[in-house]
């Protein structure tokens, strides 16, 4: 009788251990920063510095822009208050002189033999005013995301990832942040709030660090590119992606210019 009762309890020991395991207790998240290193070539040797160059440039919007539309924030007074002039839709920013915000340009090309450090430093995303602060974010394959809701308003952040694992997080107000990372490069994740359909915003990730979003004066630079030849890429929610072919010599400081055309439709 003793030895039935010995083995039922180790039966039922390995039993709850295995529900501990398969429910969550050590489960590791497919977007987790360890499975995401997979994406990262950790055993390459590091970009000669001495001989490296760049990228800069700026990306212009030809033709007249859209306008931008208000948006009706009156069903969310908590957040309608924290604006001292009507918020807008922010699907075409322009930038001065004629050139374009939150452009993602990036450079496209064989880095297979390079190894990129993923920051330690959490890329941010905040819920403020019930718009997205950044509109458009970039990091890298591992880095962690580091979601916020300085808000009075419960949101949701409904990423709709596709090569990486696509996630749907409520936040409440005052809670703590959302952490995530992701497992493979992707340009780029929408990510929109159901409970407030104007949210909205796009996250780009990419496996190396030569990538920069535009901001208000339309320019990039891209620093410590090995020689190579590459392709240069420019991404825009509205006008879908420019491409142009590019050498890039040692030591050299190249000198860009991409040109979006309002009559342009996305990809």
């Amino acid at each position: 009788m003793r030895i039935r009762k010995f083995f039922f309890l180790a039966h039922m020991t390995i039993f709850v251990m295995g529900m501990a395991n398969g429910c969550g207790g050590n489960k590791q998240d497919r977007t987790s920063p360890i499975s995401a290193a997979g994406n990262i070539n950790l055993s390459g040797r590091p970009v000669d510095t001495d001989t490296a160059g760049s990228v800069s440039g700026t990306v212009r919007l030809q033709g007249n822009p859209p306008s931008r539309r208000q948006i009706n924030m009156s069903g969310v007074p908590n957040c309608n208050k924290q604006h001292s002039s009507p918020a807008l839709t922010e699907e075409v920013v322009p930038g001065n002189g004629g050139t374009l915000q939150n452009v993602i340009v990036y450079l496209k090309g064989d880095l297979s033999s390079y190894a990129f450090k993923v920051p330690e430093s959490s890329a941010k995303l905040d819920q403020n005013g019930c718009i997205y602060k950044p509109h458009v974010i970039s990091l890298m394959v591992g880095q962690p995301l580091e979601v916020t809701n300085s808000d009075q308003a419960t949101h949701n952040i409904h990423s709709l990832a596709k090569a990486n694992r696509p996630r749907n997080d409520s936040q409440s107000p005052g809670t703590a942040p959302i952490i995530q990372s992701f497992s493979h490069q992707e340009i780029a994740i929408q990510v929109k709030c159901n409970v407030h359909p104007w949210m909205k915003a796009y996250v780009a990730v990419f496996s190396n660090p030569y990538f920069q979003v535009t901001g208000e004066d339309g320019s990039f630079e891209i620093k410590n590119v090995p020689p190579g030849e590459y392709k240069l890429l420019a991404w825009h929610e509205m006008y879908g992606t420019s491409e142009k072919a590019i050498t890039v010599a040692p030591n050299e400081s190249k000198a860009i210019t991409i040109t979006f055309k309002t009559n342009q439709a996305s990809d």
